[in-house]
């Protein structure tokens, strides 16, 4: 069996398991995320060899030399049978690895997801700047493809896509859409915005908010009237708000959080945790809504209240990750013990499982 057809062996059992990721490394077996839990396949060892021929094998020249000079390199990958996945190729121990992550194109309705039907509002902004947060993992690529589908499917836009890589690949139904790799047709996420302004965009979905270049570009869009989705690598919506700021200089914060509060229009942290009764993973979601207090909140310097704003703000569509647990748990998709593990403050949470009166929002 050649290299290839062994590396598309190990796919196709990676999405025949049902597995999200699957991890390779010198001399341990295979091991499988399913659900949420790792799992260990013995039937399945490689050696250092043979791992690095197929990180040869599924690499340009140009990934190549990158893998090189960084020892870790990012790319998409297209099994034969049309399965998409996001491949990260490293070192460990002095030997190679990687982590793959199947890429599954079957992008699921908001309800299927089991996400706050509030979410679908944000599909159909005109303008304005909406970002995802999340640690790795979270679902935030997924939920980003699900707001993209919500658009392509129901209004007549051109959609911007830059990724690093490329992770969904959205067929054009009413919208027209547009998909950019970083280091394959573009040299930065930076660089495909500024060009992007110039290819008459209604939506630019940016896949990363990496370097501060990228965030000002970003601005530059949603303030010239495009919407402009966008994630970042937080665990809570505020704190999304306070590391966007915190990339300016000091001299630069004021005048950049005057700009942001004027395009903001909505932060949600998103965290996957075990549903009750062994069904999987559950999404859950806290929301921050750009709503003229919150931007006086960002303007003059007081994130510190958000929060705050966002425990009274349900009649304006916020909610806190608190407040969204316990509605989960009251409606018997999380246990109440997980739901601990996950809470910010404990006390604030008991007390909201404890007063819920199980009304939607």
């Amino acid at each position: 069996m050649t290299i290839r057809k062994q590396f598309e062996s190990l796919l196709s059992t990676c999405v025949q398991q049902g597995a999200s990721d699957m991890h390779l490394t010198s001399d341990q077996p295979v091991s499988f995320r399913v659900g949420g839990q790792l799992r260990p396949d013995g039937e399945h060892v490689y050696y250092a060899e043979s791992i690095g021929a197929m990180i040869d094998d599924i690499m340009t020249a140009r990934q190549q030399k990158e893998f090189t000079e960084r020892w870790t390199v990012d790319l998409g990958y297209t099994a034969a049978n049309g399965e998409r996945f996001r491949v990260n190729c490293y070192r460990e121990m002095g030997q190679p690895a990687m982590a793959v992550r199947h890429l599954n194109q079957n992008i699921l309705s908001l309800n299927e997801l089991g996400l706050p039907e509030q979410l679908r509002e944000l599909a159909y902004l005109q303008s304005g700047l909406v970002l995802v947060t999340g640690v790795t993992g979270s679902g935030k690529s997924t939920t980003l493809a699900v707001l993209l589908d919500e658009i392509n499917r129901h209004r007549n836009c051109h959609i911007l896509t830059v990724e690093d890589p490329v992770e969904f690949v959205h067929r054009n139904h009413r919208s027209l859409v547009h998909h950019r790799e970083v280091h394959t047709d573009v040299p930065s996420f930076a660089d495909a915005v500024r060009a992007g302004l110039r290819e008459d965009p209604d939506v630019i979905m940016v896949g990363e908010m990496r370097d501060l270049e990228t965030m000002q570009t970003s601005i530059i869009a949603a303030e010239t009237g495009h919407l402009v989705f966008s994630t970042l690598h937080t665990g809570q919506a505020v704190g999304a708000v306070e590391r966007f700021i915190g990339h300016f200089s000091g001299h630069e914060q004021a005048t950049a959080r005057h700009r942001i509060s004027m395009v903001l229009r909505a932060v949600f942290a998103q965290r996957l945790v075990a549903g009750a009764n062994g069904r999987g993973l559950v999404a859950v979601v806290e929301m921050l809504r750009g709503t003229h207090g919150v931007a006086h909140l960002i303007r003059n310097s007081k994130t510190e209240q958000l929060h705050s704003m966002m425990e009274s703000g349900a009649a304006e569509g916020m909610w806190t990750l608190d407040q969204e647990l316990a509605r989960l748990v009251k409606s018997n998709k999380i246990t109440r013990q997980v739901a601990a593990e996950h809470c910010n403050n404990m006390e604030s949470f008991e007390r909201l499982v404890q007063v819920a009166s199980g009304e939607e929002r």
